[in-house]
């Protein structure tokens, strides 16, 4: 009969030492939603920044014609450019347009010959 009584006290230590514990959480709990206690920081502390878009001086061309504001024609396979009123400037596909002849030239195109 002691075992049973041990058992029984055992039982209800722990019961009471689990309830203890569950106030402590929940005291912990009330005082995190207090205002005056400042939040864990959460890791990392801060935003990463969007990467921004590189800076092209090339537009791939749209249904085979070179955008506005781009009407410098490039070939990629010959490194060959075309500007407007060129001779040969309605012939060829676009594969790359260009703002200025500058900016085919810095990438390695020459001008076609006319």
């Amino acid at each position: 009969m002691e075992r049973w009584i041990k058992r029984l006290l055992v039982l209800l230590i722990i019961g009471a030492g689990s309830g203890a514990a569950f106030r402590v959480l929940k005291s912990r709990q009330a005082d995190a939603s207090d205002s005056r206690v400042r939040p864990t920081p959460q890791w990392p502390p801060f935003e990463p920044a969007p990467a921004a878009e590189p800076v092209r001086d090339w537009l791939p061309p749209v249904d085979g014609e070179c955008p506005p504001g781009y009407p410098i024609k490039a070939n990629d396979n010959s490194h060959i450019y075309h500007v407007p009123g060129g001779r040969f400037y309605a012939r060829p596909i676009a594969e790359r347009c260009y703002a200025t002849e500058e900016a085919a030239q810095r990438d390695g195109y020459r001008r076609a010959k006319n």
